[in-house]
């Protein structure tokens, strides 16, 4: 925040080393003694007009005004001598709150002082025409202490806020004190931010009144500029960077408005966005996020279907049903159609569908339902008092036979599972396969995050059984009619996915997993610099953190044999299985080194480019000769760990430089992939390096 003083030394600002803390402002005005104005910016002279103007657009003067961080502004003061009685001032700081009562008691008997955290308050739904902030949200945002007092205050003020009130919020309209105002204030209220005059002395910085109408929470409002930023002789960064904020957020209103499936804010619909949530309202559908920081571990995309009339009694007042990640694109969750279906045979009131995602998959399904149990409560209809338990549903993992291939606990990572698997509707389709011809994935999972796949890769037929000779297939027809007359053999085929088919190996031809296929995707932003160097007949040094099952680097060596392939991997029974479980082989272009894969990075010489970025012939010549490739020219990180915070590298910056691109379209082709084949176009922007298309 930017400190402008109304007189005192420049040495009681020490004292506000954090703006949030109760102490440091006790402090503060302690030091600066009693008796005296202090503003931040924005003095009366400079807000006078345009703050009255406001006022008497909102009604009489019996408007009920809050000015939460009242601090020792002198503003409460002229609006109670401009004839607004009923202003209550509230401010967490004793010292400043004795101070400005003693000053007012006897020349203003009706106004009103109370020390309250503004993040806390102690006032009922509803109370005041206006909440005035002067800095204080401000202050509670400064950079590096985050959002979450922030966000608790923006809360209270559209608590305490009577239908059609409004927030008057005068602010330096920095970024990240915008963006949270557009965020909490983003469906069924009218926002409009005006420039303030510039006072004399007041410096460069430009300040700004951002006004909030509470409406009738039923549309979405875009932000209304009231001023032209060409005639404002401040900051232009300041200025210029609000301008983009507004346009940024007026196409998110747009879209959204536009949008089938809106995105509720949970304050906006316990403020009644949709009807009254506590109360069941029959085929309402309404989707928000529950959960943020501080409020709980995770954050849930959320859906809630209030189920349609019918003849028989519900179960349950309410119920939660959690789709897995792996079960969350499938017609039946994401469509309208398919979860009223789940809603009906639920046998709920009331539906709360949580859909997770790859943020939950370190946490336990327990630690889930702790999560979220409390935020569920908040949107179940009824009153607290009358609270019955919610029962917990959840759709299965989509896996209709499952196979352990093998059991291992490793010192590392602990328990692991390597398991062949036949999904419900492998064909994409809704006809039932048959186990002959449905497809089987072998999958490596960690007991740790038993939700999350490691690696997963398609199983087919041993290669000398995918092009059977003619005695061999008569021997197949036999086999099959001998089949039909008995049933035991059917039977025994039907309890694990291999059945009676025949040995099958992993087809290191395709990338089952979406996440590797996400990676090679990658490859398309280095495309020319690949061609460039397969047809050099160049070897490009690639380095893989993080082994897994194999199956990426396996891929890569298959499709991509000029590349020079070293994996990392930290667990040598991962090594292990790999090899034994799926097919991976090392080769004098593809080898695995057992170690810490951070400690291999920074011991490496990396030269040039991490992302192998290939110069131009020239150069690239040049390059070679020096360093003949040696130098680490991909880098690929594919590694699991429990703590995130493991994978930050601090690499010497010395080492890498950025290059624009030097193409404004290329392809490249990779044959063996899942489709048969991958087209990746990409179109560059050399005049402001960024993506065209």
């Amino acid at each position: 925040m930017a400190k402008r003083s109304g007189g005192g030394g420049e040495d009681i600002f020490e004292a506000l080393q954090d703006f949030t803390s109760k102490e440091n402002w006790d402090k503060f005005f302690t030091l600066r003694g009693s008796g005296d104005y202090f503003e931040w910016y924005a003095n009366w002279r400079s807000i006078e007009a345009p703050l009255l103007s406001l006022l008497s657009g909102s009604g009489g003067t019996d408007l009920r005004i809050l000015v939460p961080g009242c601090g020792s502004s002198s503003v409460s003061e002229k609006l109670y001598d401009a004839g607004y009685r009923q202003i209550t001032n509230i401010d967490f700081s004793k010292v400043v709150v004795s101070d400005m009562l003693r000053r007012n008691v006897r020349s203003r008997p009706e106004m009103r002082w109370r020390v309250m955290d503004m993040t806390e308050m102690q006032f009922a739904d509803g109370s005041f025409d206006i909440v005035l902030d002067k800095g204080g949200l401000d202050a509670l945002m400064e950079p590096g202490v985050g959002s979450k007092l922030g966000s608790k205050y923006l809360k209270e003020v559209k608590r305490v806020l009577k239908l059609g009130g409004k927030y008057l919020c005068l602010t330096l309209a920095e970024s990240h004190v915008i963006g949270l105002i557009f965020t909490k204030f983003r469906f069924g209220w009218e926002t409009s931010i005006s420039a303030m005059p510039h006072e004399p002395g007041g410096g460069r910085f430009q300040t700004f009144l951002v006004t909030i109408v509470k409406e009738n929470l039923d549309r979405l409002n875009p932000v209304i500029s009231s001023f032209d930023e060409s005639f404002l002789d401040y900051d232009t960064a300041q200025v210029s960077a609000l301008v983009s904020l507004m346009e940024n957020e007026n196409k998110i209103r747009e879209k959204t408005s536009c949008a089938h499936d809106i995105l509720y804010n949970l304050e906006d619909l316990l403020l009644g966005a949709k009807g009254n949530i506590k109360e069941l309202q029959p085929g309402r559908r309404c989707s928000l996020i529950l959960g943020e920081q501080g409020d709980s571990l995770h954050s849930y995309k959320t859906v809630i279907l209030d189920a349609k009339q019918q003849p028989d009694p519900f179960l349950y007042h309410c119920g939660v049903f959690i789709v897995p990640k792996i079960r969350a694109h499938e017609w039946l969750f994401t469509s309208e159609e398919g979860q009223w279906l789940v809603v009906g045979s639920s046998k709920a009131a009331r539906l709360i569908m949580i859909f997770l995602d790859s943020s939950h998959s370190l946490a336990s399904m327990d630690d889930i339902q702790k999560d979220l149990s409390p935020l569920v409560k908040t949107v179940a209809p009824g009153e607290p008092a009358d609270e019955a338990k919610i029962p917990f549903m959840m759709a299965n993992d989509g896996v209709k036979q499952r196979s352990i291939v093998k059991q291992v606990t490793s010192p590392v990572t602990g328990p692991i599972i390597v398991e062949d698997v036949v999904y419900e509707n492998s064909n994409g389709d809704n006809s039932i396969s048959t186990v002959s011809d449905a497809k089987i994935f072998r999958r490596l999972t960690f007991e740790r995050s038993s939700g999350l796949v490691q690696s997963e890769a398609l199983l087919r037929k041993e290669s000398s059984q995918m092009h059977p000779s003619e005695e061999e297939k008569k021997r197949s027809v036999i086999s099959s009619k001998s089949r039909k007359k008995g049933g035991k053999k059917r039977s025994d085929s039907r309890n694990s996915p291999h059945g009676s088919s025949g040995n099958y190996e992993v087809d290191h031809t395709i990338l089952a997993s979406s996440y590797h296929s996400g990676i090679i995707c990658g490859f398309a932003l280095i495309a020319s610099s690949l061609e460039s160097a397969s047809s050099l007949r160049k070897k490009v040094k690639t380095v893989i953190i993080g082994l897994g099952a194999g199956l990426l680097p396996m891929f890569l060596h298959g499709c991509l044999p000029f590349l020079d392939i070293e994996v990392v991997e930290l667990d040598p029974v991962i090594f292990d299985l790999a090899k034994d479980c799926f097919g991976f082989v090392e080769d004098k272009e593809l080898k695995v080194h057992i170690g810490d894969g951070i400690k291999f990075i920074q011991d490496s010489n990396i030269s040039g480019s991490s992302k192998a970025v290939v110069q131009d012939e020239k150069r690239d010549s040049d390059a070679n000769a020096q360093d003949g490739f040696a130098g680490i020219k991909i880098l690929i990180i594919d590694a699991d760990s429990s703590d995130l915070r493991q994978f930050r590298v601090d690499l010497p910056s010395h080492r890498f430089h950025r290059r624009t691109i030097p193409f404004i379209c290329q392809e490249i082709s990779i044959r063996r992939s899942l489709c048969g084949k991958f087209s990746f176009k990409i179109y560059w922007n050399q005049r402001n390096c960024d993506f065209k298309n």
